[in-house]
């Protein structure tokens, strides 16, 4: 397997392989050049996101600067978009539903270390470089779900159809479809269901406390 392989399929990788450093270098530069253009400038954007995405067939909106790993590993669905400063550590496939809504500093991480610190730590070849081991875990963000501002979603997680995720929120497991969440570590609040709960208002801070939360309205 090449390391690009070993890399998709979640396996320890070399990321000091030359194919691999080619790839982010191609995409930080094209991230680098769309961050420059202006907004009144559409037609030269979509021009590199092209490039930068191009297994996305109906580009998102991205508010400049975006950050990409690789790109190549970030598959968008329809009318989504992203506010400012989004980051995608796309070492893993991230694959991001339609109609899927991102506030301002959100990173999707899917990289991923050994705990233990002789597996972790830089290695030292026989010709003298040096180089490192790591894996990725894929994050999965379905149709319809709404990240607020500051969200951190970790690698390994599958956010359900029609989620919310409250401003701040760390997402290191699954959510549910249909689910509000918050918090650092990021957990239900309630589910988005009008049959249920008679409005769907609520606001929390980074740490997770609920400030006007919908659960006394539960039925």
């Amino acid at each position: 397997m090449t390391e690009r392989e070993k890399m998709l399929s979640g396996e320890l990788y070399d990321p000091t392989d030359k194919e691999l450093e080619q790839l982010r270098l191609n995409a930080r530069k094209l991230a680098r050049k769309y961050n420059l253009i202006d907004e009144d400038q559409p037609e030269e954007q979509a021009q590199i996101l092209q490039e930068l995405l191009p297994t996305t067939e109906e580009l998102p909106y991205l508010q400049a600067p975006v950050y990409f790993d690789y790109g190549c590993n970030t598959f968008f669905g329809k009318f989504s978009s992203a506010n400012f400063n989004f980051t995608c550590l796309d070492v893993g496939e991230i694959h991001i539903g339609d109609h899927v809504m991102i506030g301002p500093n959100v990173t999707l991480a899917t990289p991923m270390h050994p705990l233990l610190p002789e597996e972790r730590n830089i290695r030292k070849r026989e010709d003298g470089s040096f180089y490192n081991l790591e894996y990725a875990k894929p994050i999965t963000i379905k149709d319809n779900c709404w990240l607020a501002s500051n969200v951190v979603v970790c690698g390994g997680v599958t956010i359900g159809e029609g989620c919310v995720i409250g401003a701040g929120s760390v997402v290191t497991k699954d959510i549910p479809s249909d689910a509000t969440a918050a918090g650092n570590y990021a957990k239900v609040l309630n589910f988005n269901n009008p049959g249920r709960y008679v409005e769907n208002r609520w606001s929390c801070t980074s740490g997770g406390k609920i400030v006007d939360a919908v659960q006394q309205n539960a039925r």
